[in-house]
């Protein structure tokens, strides 16, 4: 499995299965401060970090490198995020990818009609759960470029 460089800006994962978000944040531990992650439960949450509103009010700090998305939450979900980022001037920049269980096509299909940087279906198995993962984050979050800057 590849190790996973020490990040410079954090993750938001969006996911709303306790028990996805778990084995994500126990499988890379050791290998990147868990501060790093950011986990909210919805797309609702997602958008309050991402433009520093109510709970996250104070944040400072970058952006993330990456948005980590699932697709069907309650209250706003996965296409839904991913349009309001994608029309968004201060986030579109910001890589997403959505990791989903579903075998819809036509989800796939919506998926890149929004924006999104990539698709990638999870797979079922422990172990290929965790590989995936880990490529994800490896190329998203630490070998692809970002401006070093928020855009105005």
């Amino acid at each position: 499995m590849p190790t996973v460089p020490a990040l410079e800006r954090a993750i938001l994962l969006v996911e709303d299965s306790a028990r996805d978000a778990e084995l994500l944040l126990d499988a890379l531990d050791g290998d990147l401060d868990a501060a790093r992650i950011v986990h909210v439960r919805d797309g609702v949450e997602a958008l309050a970090f991402l433009r520093r509103e109510g709970a996250f009010a104070a944040r400072v700090g970058p952006q993330p490198a990456l948005i980590l998305l699932d697709l069907k939450m309650p209250r706003m979900n996965g296409m839904e995020l991913l349009a309001v980022v994608k029309a968004d001037d201060t986030l579109r920049q910001i890589p997403v990818v959505l990791m989903t269980s579903s075998q819809q096509d036509q989800d796939l299909a919506a998926a890149y009609r929004l924006g999104v940087n990539a698709y990638v279906r999870k797979p079922l198995e422990f172990d290929a759960f965790i590989r995936t993962a880990r490529h994800v984050i490896v190329f998203w979050a630490t070998l692809n470029l970002l401006p070093t800057t928020d855009p105005e």
